[in-house]
């Protein structure tokens, strides 16, 4: 899919994704401490948001521009406390900061092998030393087994393939595992059912 389909998706709805972080994106970096963030891939910044609110410079960056847009007013709606956000309209996939930063947050952007393996490296090489790199996304197991998500496989991803993408760079893995993450799905009676996603979680630190 491209930039253009994205656009018009993210223009058809108020919001394509919630207000609130991703859930594992907060669990995760909750107590690490505040420097130089990108949120790649970020659609309408929900994460990078997040981080600003928390003391974090965050940058932003995704090729859809109507998202970027959207997730500039959301920010902008919080008021005088709003977070200082910077947006950027790039492809994830190339796009690289002008100075190396202290975390890099990938959630949910969601690619065939290749691209993957080019972002998660620039990801990596985008990092100062000790920097953190967080990957969220769709696992493999959640097309036969979960809820929700893409239904091609071709972008869908285990943490192993993603340590993989990383093979021949000097990097910690902290952690690299299936998760399961619970979801309210409409149970077609006009009430809520709570169902399982499984997602894949790999946070490494650059050496």
């Amino acid at each position: 899919m491209d930039a253009r389909a994205w656009d018009e998706r993210y223009a058809a709805s108020d919001l394509v994704w919630s207000r609130e972080p991703n859930q594992l994106v907060a669990a995760e970096l909750a107590d690490l401490a505040p420097g130089t963030a990108v949120d790649l891939g970020a659609g309408e910044g929900r994460n990078a948001i997040w981080l600003a609110s928390r003391g974090w410079s965050a940058t932003a960056v995704d090729f859809s521009q109507v998202a970027l847009d959207k997730g500039a007013r959301l920010a902008a709606d919080l008021g005088p406390a709003a977070p200082d956000v910077t947006w950027v309209c790039a492809d994830a996939t190339t796009w690289r900061p002008s100075a190396p930063v202290d975390l890099v947050v990938v959630a949910y952007l969601q690619l065939p092998a290749d691209e993957r393996r080019r972002a998660v490296r620039g990801a990596v090489e985008s990092l100062r030393i000790g920097g953190t790199l967080l990957l969220v996304a769709h696992d493999a197991t959640n097309l036969t087994e979960g809820t929700g998500g893409p239904r091609d496989p071709a972008v869908l991803m285990t943490a192993e393939d993603v340590v993989a993408d990383l093979a021949g760079l000097d990097v910690e893995v902290v952690r690299a595992e299936r998760v399961a993450r619970q979801v309210t799905a409409d149970d077609g009676h006009g009430g809520e059912v709570r169902r399982t996603a499984w997602d894949c979680v790999v946070r490494v630190v650059r050496r």
